[in-house]
């Protein structure tokens, strides 16, 4: 059995050990509490192994690829020695990744279609389409920020518990003067944010940066880029619900 396969196997066998105490819990609250036999049994089934499956696919390739590139590209830029394309580099990185998240896809049309609903913006389509991209926007943009001032972080070896007290007493002040409306969507912001696309790459980046530079601890200094992240989109959204 080849080497690859073999940790193939290894990602199914941890995959479905992940996903047996929903399973147990589903089960247990559906035959035992509720008392009801559990609808669509083989669609159920069916799903299940599609869920398995693309976990381990989807881990395998945060193993293969996404890790590694963040980890060589962070590498690479800081033996270019170039303060400006790190920063820039980590921008981009930030902004594009949250853009293309799918889990901020999803609120952002959910909040446009409630704000139509609640008389905040016209209910039209242009209007909704508008609503949600600038929120999708504004996010990226504070997530850009975040991960470029991670990595000045990590350059300059500044303390992160002074920069994460910080930031949240911004958000409390913030949310004395954000609109009642948009408030609870900036806090569930910073949450959708830090998911399936942004989370491995900005990782990766902030492990392979601190690995690279002479007198940073790789576990103390390359992790925290995702608190940033998850941070300042409270901030922006509030901004930006002031505005609009």
């Amino acid at each position: 059995m080849s080497k690859q396969l073999q940790q193939f196997l290894a990602s199914l066998l941890d995959s479905v050990r992940d996903l047996l105490p929903i399973a147990v819990v589903i089960g247990f609250f559906q035959l035992v509490v509720l008392q009801q036999p559990i609808p669509n049994l083989a669609n159920l089934l069916v799903g299940t192994v599609l869920v398995v499956l693309g976990l381990t696919f989807f881990i395998r390739g945060l193993e293969m690829g996404l890790f590694p590139i963040g980890e060589r590209m962070a590498y690479d830029f800081a033996r270019k020695g170039s303060l400006f394309w790190l920063l820039a580099f980590a921008f981009a990185l930030g902004f594009g990744t949250t853009v293309a998240e799918p889990a901020l896809i999803a609120v952002a049309d959910e909040a446009a279609q409630i704000a139509a609903e609640g008389g905040v913006i016209a209910n039209t389509e242009a209007e909704r389409d508008d609503y949600a991209q600038g929120l999708r926007y504004t996010v990226a943009l504070s997530v850009g920020f975040a991960i470029m001032l991670g990595v000045l972080r990590i350059l300059r070896g500044w303390p992160i518990q002074y920069l994460i007290i910080g930031g949240y007493i911004g958000v409390v002040v913030m949310t004395e003067f954000a609109p009642e409306e948009i408030i609870g969507i900036a806090y569930d912001s910073g949450g959708v944010t830090t998911s399936t696309i942004t989370v491995p790459l900005v990782t990766a980046l902030g492990v392979g940066l601190a690995s690279s530079i002479k007198g940073r601890n790789p576990m103390i200094d390359g992790f925290g880029l995702i608190a940033f992240a998850s941070l300042t989109p409270m901030i922006f959204v509030m901004g930006y619900g002031m505005l609009v």
